[in-house]
């Protein structure tokens, strides 16, 4: 049997006398001998009891961070960029405006909570990876279907963990938003993966398209009764509303159905002379992933939309409202992502906790007269919101129904339906 043994002696023996006592005390010195048996030692066991680094994070700045992983195996390319949210992480997995990064969560221990299917903003995960400090090795949580681990598993999500979490956010503040490469294959040297990573850009590519759903749909489901809130205001008048789907979140949808309206949902590419066909009551242009500058189909869908009919505008919708209206977009340096950023209404003077997930911006300086700035991030005091009383006109950059609050953006849903209720009135 290979063993390694370890001795532990006190090689010159001598006495201890405790303070303070009449009788001094002496204590024997003692040899400790211990035996452990290597891996080797044990039939059918051929691995470590814990598991090795055997993934890389390789940035395009050049460094490289070792780790370990869990979920699927393989080689990924993606931005990356950090979230702040202490939890939710199910909801930001399946989060579709996430295609094409990998998020890095600040909060350092992850998956404590497991999964479970009504969380799930979407029907399948799109970011390109997960980054974590610490995995938890349990889960308690009453509503628990499963592991994280085994959920990116079978979704094909890599995922790594025991890397220092802090100091690549760190990085990220420092320097913007990253290109970077998480790969388990050893056969592909450090080289070979800083290259792919410097050979790849998300600027200036259409992630909507692969987000988008295929063909129309309605969607009837409303928020489950034991997470309902708010049901002030409602005076059980329907309204029909059309959402783009740019990567639209379910909850999106839910809200818009509990304040009693009618939705159906449409592609990203869907002729604006169908939807005025239908003659809806509002357009609702929903968050999605990517660079607004990189769709212009949608910014054209857009402005052939504006003025009919009451539109509403979230994340991706807000920026393509921007562009439509004549003005600029902008890429962050390293974007708002989390369900903690404070952003005052500038109407009713009000901090609301907002959850937010986007890495471009309007410039507001660039939109023309009578286009108000709603809403500010108080952080670094972008444009959070606009209104266009014009044209009927609402957007925020911001997700009202992720409330994080947990109510502080609910009403953005009732002010759209008001919008709506004043045109068709004065109709």
């Amino acid at each position: 049997m290979a063993t390694a043994a370890f001795n532990l002696a006190l090689r010159n023996p001598s006495t201890f006398i405790l303070p303070k006592s009449p009788n001094p005390t002496k204590l024997r010195v003692c040899t400790l001998r211990c035996s452990s048996a290597t891996a080797d030692a044990v039939p059918g066991l051929s691995e470590r009891p814990w598991k090795t680094s055997d993934a890389r994070l390789v940035l395009e700045d050049g460094s490289i961070w070792r780790a370990k992983s869990f979920g699927a195996s393989g080689t990924q390319v993606g931005e990356v960029v950090f979230n702040t949210s202490l939890t939710g992480y199910q909801e930001i997995l399946t989060d579709p405006s996430y295609a094409g990064q990998f998020v890095l969560m600040t909060n350092p221990h992850i998956g404590n909570t497991g999964v479970n299917f009504d969380d799930e903003e979407s029907k399948q995960c799109f970011l390109g990876g997960l980054v974590i400090r610490s995995i938890s090795i349990s889960t308690s949580n009453w509503r628990c279907a499963e592991t994280l681990g085994d959920y990116l598993a079978e979704r094909n999500i890599m995922g790594i963990y025991d890397v220092d979490t802090r100091a690549i956010t760190r990085r990220l503040r420092q320097d913007g938003s990253l290109v970077g490469v998480l790969s388990t294959e050893e056969s592909k040297t450090d080289e070979e993966l800083l290259e792919m990573s410097r050979s790849w850009d998300i600027v200036g590519v259409d992630l909507i398209s692969g987000v988008s759903c295929k063909e129309p749909y309605e969607w009837v489901d409303k928020t489950n009764s034991e997470w309902e809130f708010n049901y002030s205001g409602r005076d059980g008048e329907a309204f029909h509303v059309v959402a783009y789907d740019f990567g639209i979140k379910h909850n999106i949808l839910r809200r818009l159905a509990s304040h009693g309206c009618k939705i159906t949902v449409v592609p990203s590419t869907w002729p604006a002379s169908e939807i005025l066909k239908r003659k809806p009551d509002g357009v609702l242009f929903s968050n999605g992933p990517g660079d607004p500058s990189a769709v212009p189909y949608a910014v054209e869908t857009v402005k052939e939309i504006l003025g009919k009919v009451p539109v509403f505008g979230i994340c991706m919708g807000h920026q393509l409202l921007g562009q439509a209206l004549g003005g600029k977009t902008f890429k962050m340096k390293f974007g708002h992502h989390g369900g903690n950023h404070p952003v005052r209404n500038l109407r009713s003077g009000h901090v609301e906790i907002s959850a937010q997930n986007h890495n471009y911006a309007v410039d507001p300086a660039s939109l023309p007269e009578g286009v108000e700035v709603t809403h500010v991030n108080l952080n670094d005091g972008s444009c959070a919101g606009l209104s266009y009383p014009a044209q009927n006109i609402m957007s925020l950059q911001y997700h009202p129904e992720a409330s994080p609050g947990p109510r502080d953006s609910d009403y953005a849903f009732g002010e759209f339906i008001k919008l709506m209720k004043k045109v068709k009135v004065n109709a």
